[in-house]
């Protein structure tokens, strides 16, 4: 077997890296006790399909791959993810909805926001090199998945990804609050968008807010000083997204 330096863990995060082919898997582990378990039928299916091993091991052994609690007895040992290029990130027959996701520290704030861009149907990530993908196991199993399902390009700055966006007719948009700041629920967001959202310390830098051609602001129901978190803010702005364009026909991917 190769040397791994990744892992995932859990039935969902190895199903979804199976389905989406970024990255090699050299082995999947499985707990013994588990060998007859029918809900693990579809991955040992997506597998075989794929040849890859699987292997029963002991529970001692998944434990001794395994970084958390919630792997189910299922591991696999794989290697580094392959990224697309930004350009990929962009549908043909759709108005673009692309997101940046510029320091959010915790892996699984991380994984959790990268759950609901998927879900309201994102259609690709922008991460800088440095980032929580090293950390496959925890942001594999926040995400349910979706960490592996969904397209991801690198870039060295939210300015280079901006400035290639904004090149090729995407509107480049922030949550801020300021005078200059639009609702949220009064943008126009079935047009091609990328947004970038900063992390839950240092946000988005005022310079990138003076550069961007939409600030949001998502509106409270009461008098509250302070700002949602990164994971919360994400959600919101994504399926407001998906609202619009499926209310003007847009429609969201399956």
């Amino acid at each position: 077997m190769k040397t791994s330096a990744f892992s995932l863990e859990g039935a969902l995060s190895v199903s979804a890296a199976l389905k989406a082919g970024r990255r090699e898997i050299f082995e999947i582990l499985i707990d013994d006790d588990k060998r007859f378990d029918q809900r693990l039928n579809e991955l040992r299916l997506r597998a075989k399909e794929a040849a890859i091993k699987l292997k029963y091991v002991s529970s001692s052994e998944i434990e001794a791959y395994a970084r958390g609690n919630s792997h189910g007895g299922v591991i696999a040992l794989a290697d580094a993810r392959r990224f697309e290029e930004m350009a990929d990130l962009i549908p043909p027959k759709k108005p673009a909805f692309v997101v940046m996701l510029d320091g959010i520290e915790d892996p699984y704030n991380f994984g959790f926001a990268v759950r609901a861009l998927y879900a309201a149907g994102a259609d690709g990530l922008v991460l800088r090199e440095r980032n929580w993908t090293s950390a496959s196991a925890i942001v594999g199993r926040s995400s349910a998945g979706a960490s592996e399902l969904m397209p991801i390009a690198l870039a060295e700055s939210a300015m280079e990804a901006a400035s290639f966006f904004r090149q090729r007719g995407l509107v480049v948009a922030t949550a801020a609050k300021s005078s200059a700041s639009l609702s949220l629920f009064e943008a126009e967001l079935r047009q091609p968008v990328f947004v970038v959202f900063g992390g839950e310390r240092r946000g988005v830098t005022r310079s990138f807010q003076r550069e961007a051609d939409l600030l949001l602001e998502i509106p409270y129901g009461r008098p509250f000083g302070q700002s949602l978190g990164a994971v919360s803010a994400v959600s919101i702005l994504a399926y407001e997204v998906m609202r619009q364009r499926r209310h003007s026909g847009e429609g969201a991917d399956e």
